[in-house]
C-alpha cells in the first residue's frame, strides 16, 4: 500500500510502499475514505512532539472495514466506522471511571516480539497514535474506532475524528458549558471554530472568536460567534473585558502558545475557568499572575475533549445531519495522498482550516 512516511523531524513526508500485517486478534483492517490534516500532525512533524520514527503520521479519518481479526464482534467487514486515537482499554482506572480518553493502556498495540502492523521490508514503521491514516489501509486495535451511520459524508465523518470530538468535547465535557454563559475562543482553526459551534450548541450568550485572520472570523460567525477579535488591530484581552463587562465565565486555548494560554487567562471573570485545548509545545512553561487564584479562576486542560466517542461521535453525526454541527465549512480543500507535504505546509500559514485526503 502506498503511505506517508515521516523519516526525520522538519523533512517532507515521502510516498513510499509499505506493508501492513494481517489482523490479529482484536484488530480490524480499515481502508480509509477521507482522512484530515491536522495542525498536530505538524507539531509532530517539526519535533514540537519528539515520536519514534520513521513513522506514519495522520489521525483524523474514516473509512470502510475491509477485514477483522478472531474474537472480533463490535464491527464486520463493510461496516462504514470512524477512527480516534484514543483507543481504550476498557478496563484500567481511567476507563472504569469514565475518562477513556486518558487511557495510555499498552494492550491496544502489537508487542514488541510481535510482527509489526506496520513494516518496509525488514524494517519496522511506528504507527501513529494508535492510527497512521496518511496511508491506503490502516490496521488499529477495535477499540480505535466507533460504527456510524452510512448516510454520513465520509469527508465529514473524518473530522469527527478529532478536531469536532476535540473542540466541542471541550465544551461539552471538559468545561462544561452553561447556557446563557460568555466564552472566548482563542484560535479559529479546525479544533477552534468546533469549540465555537459546540458554544454555540451548548446555548452559550456570548461567543467570541478571537484570530489573527479575518477569513476564519468570518467563518466562526457561521459556525456561531456573536463577536469577532482581530488581536492584530486591538488588544484581545482588553476587548474581550469591555464586551463582557468583566470578563468570560469560560475560555478556550486552541492554538498550543505560552501566549494566548496566558492570554485566555487573563480574559476570565471570577470564578471563570479557561481550558487548554491546543498542544504547547513540551518543555514551554506557562506564566499566571498568582493573585489571579483569589478570584476562584480555573485553568484546565483537555485531552480529545475528555471523550467517550463509543457515545460521543455517533451523536455528532446526527448533530451535522440534523442541522446543528456545521461541518462544511471546516473544510478547505479535498486533495489526493501525494498531496499531503502542500496541506502541512498550508498549516504553517494559519489561512485555511482543513484540507482533506480522498483516497481512490
Amino acid at each position: 500500500m502506498k503511505a506517508a512516511v515521516l523519516r526525520a523531524p522538519n523533512q517532507p513526508l515521502e510516498i513510499e510502499e509499505v506493508q501492513i500485517s494481517k489482523p490479529g486478534p482484536r484488530e480490524v483492517l480499515v481502508r480509509p475514505v477521507a482522512a484530515g490534516v491536522c495542525h498536530s500532525d505538524l507539531h509532530f512533524l517539526d519535533g514540537s512532539y519528539p515520536y519514534p520514527l520513521p513513522t506514519i503520521l495522520g489521525h483524523e479519518s474514516a473509512g470502510v472495514v475491509e477485514e477483522v481479526g478472531a474474537d472480533v464482534t463490535y464491527v464486520k467487514k463493510g461496516d462504514h466506522v470512524i477512527t480516534c486515537l484514543s483507543a481504550f482499554c476498557g478496563h484500567c482506572e481511567h476507563c472504569i471511571t469514565g475518562h477513556l480518553s486518558l487511557c495510555q493502556s499498552p494492550e491496544v498495540s502489537r508487542d514488541a516480539e510481535e510482527e509489526p502492523r506496520l513494516h518496509k521490508g525488514d524494517e519496522s514503521i511506528h504507527q501513529f497514535l494508535n492510527l497512521s491514516s496518511f496511508a491506503e489501509l490502516m490496521l488499529i486495535h477495535e477499540h480505535a474506532l466507533v460504527k456510524m451511520r452510512e448516510d454520513m459524508p465520509m469527508d465529514r465523518a473524518a473530522l469527527i475524528g478529532c478536531s469536532t470530538t476535540t473542540g466541542v468535547g471541550a465544551v461539552f465535557h471538559t468545561a462544561g458549558v452553561e447556557p446563557g454563559s460568555k466564552v472566548a475562543v482563542l484560535g479559529c482553526g479546525g479544533v477552534g471554530l468546533a469549540a465555537i459551534n459546540g458554544a454555540a450548541i451548548a446555548g452559550a450568550g456570548m461567543i467570541i472568536a478571537v484570530d489573527m485572520v479575518d477569513a476564519k472570523l468570518e467563518i466562526a460567525k457561521s459556525l456561531g460567534a456573536t463577536h469577532t477579535i482581530n488581536p492584530g488591530k486591538v488588544d484581545a484581552v482588553g476587548e474581550v473585558i469591555e464586551l463582557t463587562q468583566g470578563g468570560c465565565h469560560y475560555t478556550f486555548e486552541a492554538i498550543g502558545l505560552k501566549s494566548t494560554t496566558e492570554q485566555a487567562w487573563k480574559m476570565l471573570g471570577p470564578g471563570g475557568t479557561a481550558t487548554v485545548v491546543g498542544m504547547i509545545p513540551v518543555g514551554t512553561m506557562v506564566e499566571l499572575h498568582g493573585v489571579d487564584f483569589l478570584a476562584e479562576k480555573k485553568i484546565q486542560g483537555s485531552n480529545m475533549g475528555s471523550n467517550r466517542f463509543r457515545v460521543d461521535m455517533p451523536r455528532f453525526v446526527d448533530f451535522y445531519l440534523n442541522g446543528k454541527l456545521h461541518l462544511d465549512q471546516m473544510i478547505s480543500k479535498h486533495i489526493k495522498l501525494h498531496d499531503v507535504n502542500d496541506a502541512l505546509n498550508a498549516l504553517k500559514t494559519g489561512e485555511e482550516a482543513r484540507h482533506i485526503i480522498m483516497f481512490d
